[in-house]
C-alpha cells in the first residue's frame, strides 16, 4: 500500500512515462468544434475543498426513506418532462419513420405525461477509454453539435432525455459536462485548442499536472502537487478522513473541471442551482458508486449500490432504502438526524464524487507502487513527507465518506449501520460497469436506456472490447428477490453468445416486448464500443495521450452512436426512434408502424444462444464520410499489433490487479 506522499510522488514519476497511445493522422473536422466554452459550475463550497460548518436547513437535513422520489426531483420532473416534448418531436420526425406522424402522436398523448417516452442514457466505466468513447456518443446525441440534426444523425436525443448517468470513466464525462454548466464536448475541445484553458488536455497526465501549473520542470510540478497537498491537508485538519481517492480526485479535477485550482469550491449539489437545470432545460446527472461493508475484502454482486444526484446520495436497495441530502453529507448523523444541528457542507466536492465512482484507480496506484524506484527529488520528498500520517493506512480502493450519514439507520438490515465510516468504491467493482441502476428504479418510470458500453471484457489478441458482462451482471442482480426492490430487467444472454452473434459489435435491443418480462422494465439499446474508425480499445489505465488520440477516440464514439456517421445504415435513426417509442406504444395500445416492426426484427436479440468458445478479432470498419481517422503505418507505439514498453508495464500491472480483485 502507499504509506506516504513520498511514495505517491515516486509513483507519479514512474507513471509520467507510461503512454499507451497510437499515433494517428487526424483530419480537420469543423463539425465537432463550437465557439465558446461555457463558464464552469457555481463555487458553492463554503471553504474550498475542506468541509465547513454551516447553518442547517429549515427541515434539519434528515435522512428520508426512499419509498418515493425526493420532493425536489418530483418538482423538477414537472418541468423537465414537458420540456423534452419539442426535442422528442424534432428527433422522431427527423428519424423519418415511414407512415408515422410523430407530432400527431405526441400531441395526442402528452396530456398524460406518463404516456410520453421517458429516456435515459448510461455511460459505462473504463477510464479515458470510456470517457472519450462516451464523449463521442454524447456529441452525436447533442443537437448543439453542428450537423447533428442532418439526415442519418442522432442529434436531439440528449435534449429529449430525462436522465444521464455515469460510472468511473463515464462519470468523468458526466461530471465534466455538468460541472462546466452543460457545455458541449465541442466547446471544451475548441477552447482548449485555442489556448483558452486546458480542460481535456490529456497530453500531460494527472500525475504531471496541467501545463499552466507544470512548466515542464520540477518546480512547476511541485506547485501542482503543493496545491493538492494543501487542499487535502485542509480537509484532514477539519477532522475529515482522507484517502488516496482525495489525491486522485484533486488531480483529475484539474483536467475535467477547472485546471487552475481543480474546482476546489465546486460541489456536486451546486448542479441543482445551475442555470438551465433548475427550470428543467437539461437532463439530470447521476453518478453511481458501489460499497464495501466493514471488514469486507470482496465486493459481492449484491453489495449496496449508491447514487449521487444533484439533491441526494443514498441507495434504493431494500436493506438500506435511504437518501441523504448530498449538500449536508459530512454532518454527524445518528438514526437519520443530524446531531445537535451540527451541519457541515462541502464534502460533496464534485471531483471527490467523481473520484468515488472511479476509486479502482487507487488499486492501480497501489499495485504499481510495488515496483516503483526508491529515489526521487528531495524537494518534493520534504514537501510531501508529513502527509504520510494523514493518508488512510488501509483500504486503498475506497473513498471514505465520514462521518457515516447512515449510522444507526435500519440496523436490523443494513450492515453498515454501526460504522463511523461509509466506505464507497468504484461503481464497476461488482461487474455492473454500465450505470443502469438509477434508470431501473420503478418510481422513475424510464422506458428506454441507451447503454453505452466501453468495458474492456475481452482478452487475448483482441483484448479490451465489451462482451456484455455488465448487462449480464445487472440482469442477474435483478433476479435476486432480496435486492431487486421491484426493479425489472430484460433477459440477457451469456458472454459467448454476445460475441458469437456479434451483439457486441453493433446496436442491439433487449426487452423489445415487455410482455415477456416479469414486472415493468425498460427497453435496453446497447451501444458497444467497436473499432469503426479508430482502435479505441486502449488500456483502462492509460494516463495520458496526445490530442490526436483523444480526438480519434471521440470520433470513434460518434461513429458508435451513428453507425458510421449514417453510412452503415440510413435507417438507424428511425430504428432508435422506434425503440424510444416502444413502451409508449404499449401503454397507449398503439400498433407500431411497420417500419418499427422491421427495426425490432433487425436489432432485437431474438433469444438465440451460441455458447461455444468464440473467436473475436474485429476489423477496423473505417466507414466513409466524416468523423474518421486512420492510424499511421509503422507507428512506434500503440495500434493493433504493436506494444509499447509502457503498455507492457501497464498490462502486467492489470494482470496483477485483476488477480488481486477477482470477485
Amino acid at each position: 500500500m502507499i504509506n506516504s506522499l513520498t511514495e505517491l510522488f515516486t509513483l507519479c514519476l514512474l507513471l509520467t512515462n507510461f503512454v499507451d497511445a497510437a499515433a494517428v493522422d487526424f483530419g480537420k473536422e469543423e463539425r465537432i468544434f463550437a465557439e465558446n466554452l461555457i463558464p464552469r459550475a457555481l463555487p458553492a463550497a463554503p471553504d474550498g475543498y475542506a468541509p465547513m460548518r454551516v447553518p442547517c436547513p429549515q427541515d434539519g437535513g434528515p435522512i428520508r426513506t426512499a419509498w418515493e422520489l425526493s420532493p425536489s426531483e418530483q418538482e423538477w420532473l414537472k418541468k423537465r418532462r414537458p420540456n423534452t416534448v419539442n426535442a422528442m418531436k424534432d428527433f422522431i420526425n427527423r428519424a423519418n419513420i415511414d407512415g408515422f406522424d410523430a407530432n400527431k402522436y405526441i400531441d395526442k398523448v402528452k396530456g398524460n405525461v406518463d404516456n410520453l417516452p421517458n429516456i435515459g442514457i448510461a455511460f459505462s466505466g473504463g477510464g479515458y477509454r470510456a470517457m472519450l468513447t462516451g464523449a463521442g456518443v454524447l456529441t452525436a446525441f447533442d443537437d448543439r453539435t453542428p450537423g447533428a440534426k442532418e439526415a442519418g444523425q442522432m442529434g436531439g436525443l440528449l435534449q429529449a432525455s430525462t436522465y444521464v448517468s455515469g460510472l468511473s470513466g463515464g462519470g468523468w464525462l458526466v461530471g465534466s459536462i455538468f460541472g462546466n454548466n452543460f457545455s458541449t464536448v465541442g466547446d471544451i475541445l475548441h477552447a482548449t485548442s485555442q489556448g483558452h484553458g486546458h480542460l481535456w488536455d490529456f497530453n500531460r497526465s494527472i500525475l504531471e499536472g496541467p501545463q499552466n501549473h507544470a512548466r515542464m520542470n520540477i518546480m512547476g510540478m511541485a506547485d501542482y502537487w503543493k496545491d493538492i497537498y494543501t487542499s487535502i491537508t485542509a480537509k484532514r485538519d477539519s477532522h475529515f478522513d482522507i484517502s488516496i481517492t482525495d489525491v486522485w480526485a484533486r488531480g483529475f479535477a484539474h483536467q475535467l473541471i477547472n485546471n487552475t485550482d481543480g474546482g476546489a469550491s465546486i460541489t456536486w449539489s451546486s448542479i441543482a442551482d445551475q442555470p438551465g437545470f433548475g427550470d428543467g432545460q437539461i437532463p439530470m446527472p447521476v453518478l453511481v458508486a458501489g460499497s464495501r461493508d466493514p471488514n469486507e475484502v470482496i465486493v459481492p454482486r449484491n453489495a449496496t449500490i449508491f447514487e449521487f444526484n444533484p439533491w441526494e446520495m443514498g441507495s434504493w436497495d431494500p436493506h438500506l432504502y435511504a437518501m441523504a441530502p448530498v449538500k449536508y453529507v459530512g454532518s454527524p448523523y445518528d438514526k437519520g438526524q443530524i446531531i445537535d444541528r451540527q451541519c457541515y457542507a462541502g464534502l460533496d466536492n464534485i471531483g471527490f464524487v467523481m473520484g468515488t465512482s472511479s476509486s479502482l484507480f487507487n488499486e492501480v496506484a497501489t499495485t504499481l507502487m510495488e515496483n516503483a524506484p526508491g529515489a526521487t527529488y528531495q524537494y518534493l520528498k520534504n514537501l510531501m513527507l508529513d502527509l504520510a500520517q494523514k493518508l488512510s493506512g488501509k483500504d486503498n480502493d475506497i473513498a471514505s465518506w465520514s462521518p457515516n450519514p447512515f449510522k444507526g439507520w435500519r440496523p436490523d438490515t443494513y450492515r453498515g449501520s454501526a460504522g463511523d465510516h461509509l466506505s464507497l468504491v468504484d461503481g464497476g467493482e461488482d461487474f455492473q460497469n454500465i450505470p443502469i441502476y438509477p434508470h431501473i428504479q420503478p418510481n422513475r418510470k424510464v422506458d428506454v436506456i441507451f447503454a453505452v458500453d466501453s468495458s474492456a471484457d475481452t482478452v487475448g489478441a483482441s483484448a479490451g472490447w465489451p462482451n456484455g458482462t455488465s448487462l449480464i451482471a445487472t440482469y442477474e442482480r435483478s433476479t435476486n428477490a432480496y435486492i431487486m426492490n421491484g426493479t425489472g430487467f430484460p433477459k440477457i444472454p451469456d458472454m459467448n453468445t454476445f460475441v458469437n452473434l456479434g451483439l457486441n459489435t453493433k446496436p442491439t435491443f433487449f426487452g423489445c416486448n415487455s410482455a415477456n418480462i416479469s414486472g415493468p422494465a425498460p427497453l435496453i439499446v446497447y451501444l458497444p464500443n467497436h473499432p469503426y474508425s479508430y482502435w479505441s480499445n486502449i488500456s483502462t489505465v492509460t494516463l495520458k495521450m496526445p490530442p490526436e488520440m483523444r480526438d480519434g477516440m471521440i470520433n470513434n464514439g460518434y461513429n458508435v452512436a451513428t453507425m458510421g456517421n449514417g453510412t452503415l445504415s440510413d435507417k438507424w435513426p428511425a430504428c432508435a426512434a422506434c425503440a424510444i417509442m416502444q413502451r409508449s406504444f404499449e401503454r397507449t395500445k398503439t400498433t407500431p408502424p411497420k417500419m418499427c416492426l422491421d427495426c425490432m426484427a433487425q436489432h432485437c436479440w431474438n433469444g438465440s444462444v451460441d455458447s461455444s468458445t468464440p473467436h473475436f478479432d474485429p476489423p477496423l470498419v473505417n466507414p466513409s464520410g466524416k468523423f474518421t481517422v486512420r492510424p499511421k503505418k509503422n507507428s512506434a507505439v500503440g495500434g493493433k499489433g504493436s506494444v509499447s514498453m509502457g503498455g507492457l508495464l501497464m498490462a502486467s500491472t492489470m494482470v496483477a490487479l485483476a488477480t488481486s480483485t477477482m470477485r
